[in-house]
């Protein structure tokens, strides 16, 4: 865990709190460079946006890979307020980004939601990662207890 963890991890909380306003799914990201200035940050758009797809993350790395090249994401560090799904993990994966810290793991959510549902894809971001031959760093969950208040009463 590196000094700015915690801070920048309360800062996807309030991003998905307001995603959640926003009616929205409580999910938020940001994207902090090597010098630790927030860069990109996005939030959850799948209700309001009509898009399956519209994860805070995914947000991200469409907004950030238009802007910066590739060597550039690989000196940042995305941070969000839930563990990525696969298909997040994926994004981060292609835009290079090299550092990931999340609050809520997706063990975390899934538990907080009763358990196995059919929309569940339950393959943590390590072991996804793991399968590239990028070195990509996980760190999580932080901050796990206040990362599921976000969601409290949101999926029933």
């Amino acid at each position: 865990m590196k000094d700015n963890d915690l801070r920048y991890i309360r800062m996807t909380i309030d991003i998905a709190r307001k995603a959640r306003e926003n009616g929205n799914h409580p999910f938020g990201a940001l994207l902090v460079d090597a010098q630790g200035d927030v860069v990109a940050e996005a939030e959850n758009t799948v209700v309001t946006g009509h898009d399956c797809t519209g994860h805070a993350e995914t947000n991200l790395m469409r907004q950030a890979s238009k802007i910066y090249e590739p060597d550039f994401l690989a000196q940042c560090t995305l941070y969000t307020s839930t563990e990525p799904c696969p298909m997040c993990a994926g994004a981060i994966f292609w835009g290079n980004v090299r550092r990931v810290v999340y609050g809520l793991s997706q063990a975390g959510l899934y538990g907080m939601l009763g358990g196995a549902s059919e929309e569940e894809l339950l393959l943590p971001c390590r072991d996804l990662f793991q399968k590239g031959r990028k070195n990509i760093e996980v760190t999580g969950p932080l901050l796990e207890e206040e990362a599921k208040e976000v969601h409290q009463g949101f999926w029933t």
